[in-house]
């Protein structure tokens, strides 16, 4: 499927409803994004907190999980690498 989408003054695309659907990417969806030259490729991934569901133990689960993983995750590589 090619569809020929504008891209606005701030950089955004706005994805056709069509490709959003065939994709599975919803608002709050997480979208991998990569280059090749000039090829833009993106690529629907799941949420942080999906993929690593049961690794971290908190007390109370915070306001948005997602964020918490991904500053888990860059806290213990930096505790490794640092």
């Amino acid at each position: 499927m090619t569809e020929i989408i504008r891209v606005d003054t701030k950089g955004r695309l706005l994805l056709p409803k069509s490709i959003r659907e065939r994709t599975e990417i919803t608002e709050g969806s997480y979208v991998k994004v990569e280059t090749e030259g000039s090829r833009v490729i993106l690529e629907s991934m799941e949420s942080p907190a999906e993929k690593f569901r049961g690794l971290f133990k908190v007390e109370k689960l915070p306001d948005d999980l997602d964020k918490y993983v991904e500053g888990e995750i860059l806290r213990r590589w930096l505790e490794k690498h640092t």
